[in-house]
């Protein structure tokens, strides 16, 4: 006859005080798994997960939380939300293909703080795939690093959280709060996914989403607008060029103008914790353009798009209407492009607020304990800003949750040749599963 013996309650595991074989149990997993972690993140990067394009690895992404025994949704975008809901931003696409994926477990024994894990894996396009060293989609490992579109952002972040929990899983422990891991899409392009998160209700105590950091938690970021302005020209013949005036041209123009903007709002930094030591926090990026009809026509029409940052605290809607604003009185300024109609501003993309993570709260307090354990020497975990926009943004700013970034060092995200650090990934594994494990509180697993 076999005896069930109590479960037991483990306190404060990423403590260094705390030399538990607890803990020396849950590092040892990660360590025992990580190559099957890296062959599953390798696999997320084959997925060519550009915008519309997500159902594959979502698919994929869905099949492994069921494998784990988690209660796994989709959870859909609903464009209806868009101008009612605040969370939600200006899309120029429907959702009908494309969905988030979110894998449930709830407590056997409840008693800790629920968590949200959460990364995007929609990826930027590669550009020129005869620029890479490496072909963009094809996830290869060389040495420490893993090549390839989305490795670093973020698809190595959520390699870390699914292989995290199957760590403390794997040290025979359950956690006593309940637990999600969030599989989003359209991080880089409105954050309508995160939103659509929240609205679902998907809340928890915490948030942590493991972007590109180099292992460090976010302090605050940017808060971030995206535009496209089109430009109507007077087309003309060649034979009669002084009569015209070039879309293109005009387009050049405006970009001109906007460098002065991004220079009074970048001024302003002083006014913000933590921004004076950002080179550009307003970041003007012109991300694309396109133009004219007929090589030898002077161009009828240009647009062209891109994005400009702000602060923590700042209405994204003031500083939209201050964008407007400023390009209306550009316009009236500038001899030439007053010749021409009137320029066509829109909003295209996120309209988000920045957020700042206050000092001493207790999430915080925690992943700094599993940080300094997650390392043989032991290392203090830093902190940072970030000029961009981030999916933590909306559940600090429109739910009032701690949400913490904190992710493994990467190189030439958005770039060529984009890779993550594999020694780095392995770190913040390890570090992201501490911290779970003490945040949502753990019990032993019963014993017959």
């Amino acid at each position: 006859m076999s005896v069930q013996e109590p479960p037991v309650l483990h306190g404060k595991i990423g403590s260094l005080e705390h030399e538990s074989p607890v803990r020396a149990s849950i590092l040892a997993n990660v360590d025992k798994a990580f190559d099957r972690q890296v062959a599953f993140l390798s696999s997320l990067v084959r997925c060519k997960s550009l915008r519309g394009l997500e159902r594959g690895v979502q698919e994929v992404v869905e099949a492994a939380l069921r494998e784990r025994g988690f209660d796994v949704r989709r959870v859909g975008i609903d464009r209806a939300l868009i101008g009612k809901h605040p969370a939600f931003s200006p899309a120029t696409i429907d959702y009908d293909e494309t969905w988030n994926v979110v894998g449930v477990k709830e407590p056997e024994v409840a008693g800790g703080r629920s968590l949200a894990l959460n990364a995007h894996v929609d990826v930027v396009p590669a550009g020129d795939a005869g620029r890479w060293s490496l072909d963009p989609f094809a996830g290869v490992r060389a040495g420490d690093w893993l090549y390839g579109r989305g490795a670093g952002d973020m698809k190595a972040g959520l390699s870390a959280l699914i292989f995290a929990m199957d760590a403390i899983e794997a040290a025979e422990l359950s956690l006593t709060a309940p637990v999600q891991i969030q599989s989003v899409v359209e991080e880089e392009v409105t954050g309508n996914g995160a939103a659509a998160m929240l609205h679902a209700g998907y809340v928890a105590d915490a948030v942590l989403i493991p972007e590109p950091t180099d292992e460090t938690l976010v302090r605050a970021n940017s808060g971030v607008i995206k535009f496209r302005i089109t430009l109507s020209g007077v087309p003309a013949h060649p034979r009669e060029i002084g009569v015209g005036v070039s879309a293109i041209d005009a387009a050049f123009r405006i970009m001109s103008h906007l460098r002065r903007l991004e220079h009074r709002w970048n001024e302003e930094k002083g006014n913000h914790p933590g921004f004076p030591d950002v080179a550009n926090p307003a970041a003007l990026t012109i991300g694309t353009i396109a133009g004219g009809e007929w090589p030898a026509s002077l161009p009828s029409s240009c647009s062209f798009a891109g994005r400009i940052g702000f602060y923590p605290g700042d209405d994204q809607h003031e500083r939209v209407r201050e964008f407007e604003r400023f390009v209306a009185e550009a316009v009236e300024q500038d001899e030439v492009l007053r010749s021409c109609p009137a320029p066509v501003v829109e909003w295209v993309g996120v309209i988000q607020a920045g957020y700042a993570l206050e000092p001493g709260t207790e999430a915080e307090a925690s992943l700094a304990r599993a940080h300094e354990a997650a390392r043989s020497a032991g290392s203090s975990l830093g902190s940072a800003i970030m000029a961009c926009y981030l999916d933590s943004a909306i559940f600090a700013v429109h739910g009032d949750i701690p949400s913490l970034v904190y992710g493994p060092a990467a190189e030439n995200i958005h770039a060529i040749d984009e890779r993550v650090n594999l020694p780095s990934l392995l770190r913040v594994t390890k570090t992201i599963a501490l911290f779970v494990a003490e945040w949502c509180g753990t019990r032993s697993m019963s014993i017959k």
